[in-house]
């Protein structure tokens, strides 16, 4: 079911340093409908993850770091989605809301979305696929599923009470440190991570500029596992990240490119920003580091 919203609201955000170096730039695109979805499969179990990415590697300050919870749903035979719970949640909104009821939770903030990557583990089966919008476009590639190469640790932890067993791996230009729990027999985790005797509980890099922790667990659930029915631009792994780059080091040119829209970009005086299209440098790396390869 689609739902219409009146209006596209589009904010331009720059992240600058007391030097004025501008770190970060941003669109954020109110959401103007609710895709379609088609269900996969019913879910058997559901796990949260406080997930956090760091955006300024220069520094290690809180404000330096993105968060959002995100949630993993398995399914029968291996299938499992993770994906962003905030966005369910302005998804439920949308649905439910009258428009000027949607444009009060706009004013009020709570149409802020959270990470649009979703990961489908054995979807198809033996396969990895990857969505995610980048501004306005929708992205789709697959994969075989990622065989990690893990080596089992004397680390134990405590995760919600689990007993968690460490291990690591080196995967895709990173060095994972990941802590399981035997006592949930689910050999999945978060994002791409998974392969291990019982469920991933916790995991980071070894820079830390990554983590996903597990802070909630429903063990029967039944919220239907789904994917969007939109026009996906069906890719691959490398031009995934080729677009998503473009997109990060200019939101502005990259909307202007894809949609034909434009965007305005003004200083707190109301006059325009010189220099705003110049293609930034990111203080921070991808998830997968190998992508320049």
């Amino acid at each position: 079911m689609k739902k219409a919203f009146l209006i596209l609201v589009i904010i331009a955000v720059a992240t600058a340093f007391a030097s004025g170096k501008i770190l970060r730039r941003q669109l954020s695109i109110l959401p103007s409908s609710v895709p379609e979805t088609e269900t996969l499969a019913p879910e058997n179990m559901e796990f949260v993850y406080d997930y956090r990415c760091c955006v300024d590697t220069t520094h290690s300050l809180s404000e330096d770091f993105d968060s959002d919870n995100m949630l993993l749903q398995i399914g029968p035979g291996g299938l499992s989605k993770f994906s962003s719970y905030r966005n369910l949640t302005v998804d439920s909104i949308l649905m439910r809301s009258s428009h000027e009821q949607i444009l009060d939770a706009a004013v009020e903030g709570k149409l802020s979305t959270g990470e649009f990557m979703t990961i489908f583990k054995n979807y198809p089966a033996g396969r990895l696929t990857h969505t995610e919008k980048i501004c306005q476009d929708w992205f789709r590639y697959e994969e075989d599923m990622p065989q990690l190469d893990w080596e089992l640790t004397d680390s134990v932890i405590n995760v919600l009470g689990y007993e968690c067993q460490g291990a690591r791996c080196r995967f895709r230009g990173r060095e994972w440190t990941a802590f399981y729990a035997e006592d949930i027999p689910v050999m999945d985790g978060p994002w791409k991570l998974h392969g291990l005797p019982g469920l991933i509980m916790k995991a980071s890099d070894a820079d830390g500029h990554y983590t996903f922790e597990c802070i909630g667990i429903k063990s029967k659930a039944d919220r239907p596992i789904t994917l969007y029915k939109v026009p996906f631009n069906k890719t691959d792994r490398k031009a995934y990240y080729d677009a998503k780059h473009r997109y990060d080091i200019n939101p502005y040119a990259y909307y202007e490119a894809t949609t034909g829209g434009g965007v305005t970009v003004l200083d707190a005086n109301g006059n325009p920003q010189p220099g705003a299209y110049d293609p930034i440098e990111l203080t921070y790396d991808y998830l997968e580091t190998d992508w320049r390869k």
